[in-house]
């Protein structure tokens, strides 16, 4: 092996498998010492099954020592978010008031669809509080560290997603973004993190946040994610919001290029403040998409102030998911969680059809948007990641996690699928993310992009 086995690509190991050069044991236990090196200071992790894992991968050995794999992605190590349901084990969702001591009898769609592909699941991945901040941190599992430096946050919620796929814990990730949560931690981690667009991937039981809320591949390069995207973007009868699925496969057309795209770039969006190497960064990975051929001009859409749009959904959406809970349980949670719900619990009802509204409004100013573009660049965030075990970065004005995570609300809310690439390292060390947003239900021209840059500009994973 060139590379150390716990760093391959989904793509490379199962390329190996069908030669007969490496088995589902080997790459499951490499994950696994990856998990037992590392997992005790970056806390990626807070369920391990090697048990079941290790026979997972023992049976996808004998498949495809028969050339007859289970799925497009058998015996490839991978992990699921906390917030998922997952068969066998608890989902706790970071949060001591969910009693572990139940029947856990059903798999989410996502969570379905990659036992039935064949990958072998290693463990669920840590997220704060119900998944309600953009960073990780929780009551229940403590603090998750950034790989590039443990000092510092990997971003949430789905952060021990991205701190598992930076570090070699696993080749393919499921994550979960109702505001940035796969793109924040992507992009703090330097990984590839995508969000597709509503109901690509279905979801099952409804996330307490809403239409805002996605489930979406965390990987370490952009094929793994188109491989993924491709195995979760199956029909599921549980997601009432699910769009048809059409059967493609995300892998076709991946390495076609950009060549003749019109493409915008907004250095920002609303005026906000963007720091200097994060906004140099970002503006070279833009000018490379003109070197590939791409037509790139500097635009941004005009969306009013899609801040309080969102904040309403949001918080509105914490004080309906709190409202379930007693005092008494309520004295266990997140301090910050309890404080956002507070806050949504005075939301009325007519400011909160006001906000349905605005949010219509977003949709339709980035549907003209990409009536002349087909594609939007921009910063991912607006800084590199700060001290872990904040929820704010010390020089942040603002009084929620949504204040300094800027750029990738909007998309949420709009439902267009967004992609976020490591461009580049800060003089600390520190991954910079380009966000690249593409018109609702485009979801391969934005991999198309990406996977374009990512062979212009290769990224490094970090050493551990």
């Amino acid at each position: 092996m060139s590379r150390e086995i716990a760093l391959l690509s989904a793509v490379e190991l199962l390329s190996l498998y069908r030669r007969k050069k490496l088995s589902p044991v080997e790459a499951t236990k490499a994950a696994l010492a990856r998990i037992e090196a590392h997992n005790g200071s970056l806390n990626a992790f807070n369920l391990v099954d090697e048990k079941a894992a290790l026979a997972d991968a023992r049976r996808a050995e004998k498949r495809w020592q028969k050339g007859e794999p289970l799925g497009p992605v058998d015996g490839v190590p991978a992990s699921v978010k906390d917030l998922l349901l997952t068969k066998g084990w608890p989902t706790r969702r970071g949060s001591k008031t969910v009693n572990p001591d139940q029947p856990w009898t059903e798999d989410a769609p996502s969570v379905a669809r990659l036992r039935e592909g064949g990958a072998v699941l290693l463990g669920k991945t840590t997220t704060p509080e119900f998944g309600w901040k953009g960073v990780t941190d929780s009551p229940l599992t403590g603090i998750t560290r950034n790989p590039w430096d443990p000092r510092t946050t990997p971003g949430g919620s789905s952060g021990g997603a991205a701190v598992a796929a930076a570090a070699g814990m696993g080749a393919l990730h499921l994550g979960t973004d109702g505001g940035g949560s796969i793109r924040i931690p992507a992009g703090f981690t330097g990984i590839f993190g995508f969000k597709p667009s509503f109901g690509r991937v279905p979801a099952y039981p409804p996330s307490p946040f809403a239409a805002v809320a996605h489930v979406g591949p965390m990987t370490r390069t952009v094929e793994d994610a188109a491989l993924l995207l491709t195995v979760l973007a199956q029909p599921d009868p549980r997601d009432v919001y699910a769009v048809p699925a059409d059967g493609r496969d995300y892998r076709k057309g991946l390495k076609s290029g950009v060549k003749g795209l019109r493409i915008a770039y907004a250095p920002t969006l609303g005026g906000r403040k963007v720091d200097g190497e994060i906004a140099a960064l970002v503006a070279a990975a833009a000018k490379r998409f003109k070197t590939l051929g791409a037509r790139l001009e500097e635009a941004a859409p005009d969306l009013g102030d899609y801040a309080a749009v969102f904040r309403t959904h949001w918080f509105a959406a914490a004080a309906s998911l709190l409202s379930q809970f007693s005092p008494e349980q309520k004295r266990l949670m997140d301090p910050g969680l309890l404080a956002v719900a507070e806050e949504g619990a005075r939301v009325t009802l007519p400011a909160y059809f006001a906000a349905v509204k605005a949010r219509e409004a977003i949709g339709l100013a980035m549907a003209r948007f990409h009536a002349r573009y087909d594609l939007l660049l921009l910063p991912t965030l607006p800084l590199p990641a700060f001290a872990a075990g904040r929820d704010m970065p010390v020089t942040s004005a603002g009084e929620s996690w949504a204040d300094w995570t800027p750029f990738t609300y909007p998309f949420n809310l709009s439902k267009q699928p967004a992609a976020t690439v490591p461009c580049g390292l800060t003089a600390a060390g520190l991954p910079a993310g380009l966000q690249i947003v593409g018109r609702l239900y485009d979801d391969a021209t934005v991999l198309r992009a990406a996977a374009a840059f990512e062979a212009a500009q290769p990224w490094p994973m970090p050493e551990l």
